[in-house]
Protein backbone atom coordinates (compact mmCIF):
# COMPACT_ATOMS: atom_id res chain seq x y z
CA UNK A 1 0.00 0.00 0.00
CA UNK A 2 1.32 3.43 -0.87
CA UNK A 3 1.61 6.35 1.49
CA UNK A 4 -1.68 8.09 2.31
CA UNK A 5 -0.46 11.68 2.78
CA UNK A 6 -2.00 12.90 -0.48
CA UNK A 7 -5.31 11.10 0.08
CA UNK A 8 -5.69 10.90 3.83
CA UNK A 9 -9.15 10.29 5.30
CA UNK A 10 -11.44 13.29 5.66
CA UNK A 11 -13.95 11.85 8.15
CA UNK A 12 -14.11 9.25 10.93
CA UNK A 13 -15.65 6.74 8.50
CA UNK A 14 -12.83 7.20 6.02
CA UNK A 15 -10.34 7.04 8.88
CA UNK A 16 -11.71 3.64 9.87
CA UNK A 17 -11.44 2.48 6.29
CA UNK A 18 -7.86 3.69 6.15
CA UNK A 19 -7.10 1.75 9.32
CA UNK A 20 -8.69 -1.42 7.94
CA UNK A 21 -6.65 -1.16 4.73
CA UNK A 22 -3.48 -0.58 6.73
CA UNK A 23 -4.02 -3.67 8.87
CA UNK A 24 -4.99 -5.83 5.89
CA UNK A 25 -1.94 -4.75 3.91
CA UNK A 26 0.39 -5.37 6.83
CA UNK A 27 -1.17 -8.79 7.46
CA UNK A 28 -0.46 -9.67 3.83
CA UNK A 29 3.24 -9.08 4.45
CA UNK A 30 3.52 -5.65 2.82
CA UNK A 31 4.73 -2.46 4.49
CA UNK A 32 1.86 0.09 4.33
CA UNK A 33 3.80 2.94 5.97
CA UNK A 34 7.04 3.52 7.82
CA UNK A 35 5.31 5.82 10.28
CA UNK A 36 1.85 7.23 10.98
CA UNK A 37 0.96 10.68 12.30
CA UNK A 38 -2.40 10.70 14.10
CA UNK A 39 -4.16 14.07 14.30
CA UNK A 40 -7.65 15.08 15.33
CA UNK A 41 -8.64 16.85 12.11
CA UNK A 42 -7.79 18.07 8.64
CA UNK A 43 -6.46 21.46 9.79
CA UNK A 44 -3.75 19.67 11.79
CA UNK A 45 -2.91 17.59 8.74
CA UNK A 46 -2.65 20.70 6.55
CA UNK A 47 -0.35 22.41 9.03
CA UNK A 48 2.02 19.44 9.32
CA UNK A 49 2.17 19.00 5.56
CA UNK A 50 2.90 22.71 5.09
CA UNK A 51 5.68 22.65 7.68
CA UNK A 52 7.19 19.50 6.17
CA UNK A 53 7.42 21.24 2.78
CA UNK A 54 9.10 24.25 4.40
CA UNK A 55 11.55 21.97 6.18
CA UNK A 56 12.42 20.33 2.87
CA UNK A 57 10.83 17.00 3.69
CA UNK A 58 8.80 14.84 1.33
CA UNK A 59 6.52 12.80 3.59
CA UNK A 60 5.24 10.66 0.74
CA UNK A 61 8.79 9.73 -0.25
CA UNK A 62 9.54 8.97 3.41
CA UNK A 63 6.46 6.72 3.51
CA UNK A 64 4.84 8.67 6.34
CA UNK A 65 1.03 8.80 6.50
CA UNK A 66 -0.89 11.63 8.18
CA UNK A 67 -4.29 10.43 9.34
CA UNK A 68 -7.05 12.78 10.58
CA UNK A 69 -8.89 10.42 12.91
CA UNK A 70 -12.02 12.54 13.24
CA UNK A 71 -11.68 13.65 16.85
CA UNK A 72 -10.14 12.60 20.13
CA UNK A 73 -12.78 9.95 20.76
CA UNK A 74 -11.20 7.82 18.01
CA UNK A 75 -7.63 7.79 19.34
CA UNK A 76 -8.04 4.61 21.41
CA UNK A 77 -9.13 2.59 18.39
CA UNK A 78 -6.09 3.69 16.40
CA UNK A 79 -3.63 3.14 19.22
CA UNK A 80 -5.01 -0.35 19.85
CA UNK A 81 -4.44 -1.33 16.22
CA UNK A 82 -1.21 0.56 15.52
CA UNK A 83 0.50 0.62 18.94
CA UNK A 84 2.66 -1.94 20.78
CA UNK A 85 -0.18 -4.47 21.10
CA UNK A 86 -1.05 -4.13 17.42
CA UNK A 87 1.03 -3.31 14.34
CA UNK A 88 3.68 -1.58 16.52
CA UNK A 89 4.35 1.02 13.82
CA UNK A 90 6.22 4.26 14.53
CA UNK A 91 3.68 6.86 15.65
CA UNK A 92 3.47 10.59 16.29
CA UNK A 93 0.65 13.08 16.60
CA UNK A 94 -1.03 16.18 17.95
CA UNK A 95 -3.91 16.79 20.32
CA UNK A 96 -5.63 19.83 21.83
CA UNK A 97 -5.10 20.62 25.51
CA UNK A 98 -8.74 19.85 26.21
CA UNK A 99 -8.25 16.31 24.90
CA UNK A 100 -4.98 15.57 26.70
CA UNK A 101 -6.57 13.42 29.42
CA UNK A 102 -8.46 11.38 26.81
CA UNK A 103 -5.25 10.78 24.88
CA UNK A 104 -3.31 9.76 28.00
CA UNK A 105 -5.97 7.25 29.00
CA UNK A 106 -5.98 5.80 25.49
CA UNK A 107 -2.20 5.45 25.57
CA UNK A 108 -2.33 3.66 28.89
CA UNK A 109 -5.05 1.28 27.68
CA UNK A 110 -3.04 0.55 24.52
CA UNK A 111 0.01 -0.59 26.49
CA UNK A 112 2.28 2.45 26.37
CA UNK A 113 2.64 2.63 30.16
CA UNK A 114 0.80 3.94 33.20
CA UNK A 115 0.51 7.31 34.96
CA UNK A 116 1.80 8.99 31.81
CA UNK A 117 2.89 12.62 31.91
CA UNK A 118 3.02 15.11 29.07
CA UNK A 119 6.76 14.45 28.84
CA UNK A 120 6.02 10.73 28.45
CA UNK A 121 3.61 11.51 25.63
CA UNK A 122 6.27 13.55 23.87
CA UNK A 123 8.69 10.62 24.08
CA UNK A 124 6.10 8.70 22.05
CA UNK A 125 5.95 11.57 19.55
CA UNK A 126 2.62 13.07 20.68
CA UNK A 127 2.47 16.77 21.46
CA UNK A 128 -0.22 18.86 23.13
CA UNK A 129 -1.34 22.17 21.58
CA UNK A 130 -2.39 24.86 24.05
CA UNK A 131 -5.29 25.45 23.63
CA UNK A 132 -5.34 24.11 20.09
CA UNK A 133 -3.26 24.45 16.93
CA UNK A 134 -4.95 27.69 15.88
CA UNK A 135 -4.18 29.22 19.27
CA UNK A 136 -0.53 28.13 18.97
CA UNK A 137 -0.18 29.68 15.52
CA UNK A 138 -1.94 32.93 16.45
CA UNK A 139 0.34 33.40 19.46
CA UNK A 140 3.42 32.56 17.40
CA UNK A 141 2.53 35.20 14.79
CA UNK A 142 1.02 37.84 17.05
CA UNK A 143 -2.44 39.29 16.40
CA UNK A 144 -1.25 42.11 14.13
CA UNK A 145 0.57 39.72 11.81
CA UNK A 146 -2.47 37.44 11.63
CA UNK A 147 -4.63 40.40 10.67
CA UNK A 148 -2.18 41.17 7.84
CA UNK A 149 -2.58 37.60 6.60
CA UNK A 150 -6.36 37.93 6.74
CA UNK A 151 -6.13 41.14 4.74
CA UNK A 152 -3.87 39.52 2.14
CA UNK A 153 -6.46 36.80 1.59
CA UNK A 154 -9.55 39.01 1.54
CA UNK A 155 -10.92 38.07 4.96
CA UNK A 156 -10.18 41.11 7.11
CA UNK A 157 -13.62 42.63 6.48
CA UNK A 158 -15.34 39.45 7.61
CA UNK A 159 -13.18 39.40 10.72
CA UNK A 160 -14.12 43.01 11.53
CA UNK A 161 -17.78 41.96 11.28
CA UNK A 162 -17.23 39.18 13.81
CA UNK A 163 -15.53 41.63 16.17
CA UNK A 164 -18.70 43.75 16.22
CA UNK A 165 -20.97 40.86 17.10
CA UNK A 166 -22.37 40.85 20.64
CA UNK A 167 -20.74 37.66 21.99
CA UNK A 168 -17.30 38.71 20.69
CA UNK A 169 -17.35 42.49 21.08
CA UNK A 170 -14.62 43.58 23.49
CA UNK A 171 -13.06 40.12 23.80
CA UNK A 172 -9.26 39.74 23.49
CA UNK A 173 -8.30 39.86 19.83
CA UNK A 174 -6.57 36.49 20.08
CA UNK A 175 -9.86 34.91 21.12
CA UNK A 176 -11.65 36.68 18.29
CA UNK A 177 -9.11 35.43 15.77
CA UNK A 178 -9.34 31.89 17.05
CA UNK A 179 -13.12 32.00 16.76
CA UNK A 180 -12.89 33.42 13.26
CA UNK A 181 -10.51 30.65 12.18
CA UNK A 182 -12.93 28.05 13.49
CA UNK A 183 -15.97 29.40 11.64
CA UNK A 184 -16.92 29.77 8.02
CA UNK A 185 -16.80 26.35 6.38
CA UNK A 186 -13.28 25.34 5.37
CA UNK A 187 -11.62 28.49 6.78
CA UNK A 188 -9.93 26.52 9.57
CA UNK A 189 -8.37 24.10 7.08
CA UNK A 190 -7.15 26.93 4.85
CA UNK A 191 -5.63 29.11 7.54
CA UNK A 192 -3.80 26.26 9.24
CA UNK A 193 -1.74 26.03 6.06
CA UNK A 194 -1.49 29.78 5.42
CA UNK A 195 -0.34 30.58 8.96
CA UNK A 196 2.38 27.91 8.82
CA UNK A 197 3.54 29.11 5.41
CA UNK A 198 3.81 32.73 6.60
CA UNK A 199 5.54 32.10 9.94
CA UNK A 200 9.26 32.50 10.56
CA UNK A 201 10.58 28.97 11.00
CA UNK A 202 12.39 30.01 14.16
CA UNK A 203 9.01 30.83 15.74
CA UNK A 204 7.18 27.67 14.72
CA UNK A 205 5.03 26.23 17.55
CA UNK A 206 6.89 23.51 19.42
CA UNK A 207 4.23 20.83 18.93
CA UNK A 208 4.43 21.10 15.13
CA UNK A 209 8.21 20.93 15.06
CA UNK A 210 8.18 18.17 17.65
CA UNK A 211 6.06 15.85 15.52
CA UNK A 212 8.31 16.18 12.49
CA UNK A 213 11.50 15.88 14.50
CA UNK A 214 10.24 12.65 16.05
CA UNK A 215 9.93 10.91 12.67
Amino acid sequence: MTNQTASSPKSPTEADRWLARFIETRAAGASPARAVVLVEGISDQNAIEALARRRGRDLAAENISIVPIGGAQAIGRFLDRLGPRGANVALAGLCDAGEEVEFKRAFERAGFGSDLTRADMERFGFYVCVADLEDELIRAHGAAAVEEILAAHGDLGSFRTLQKQGPWRGRPIEEQLRRFMGSGGRRKFRYARLLVEALDLARMPRPLDGVLEHL
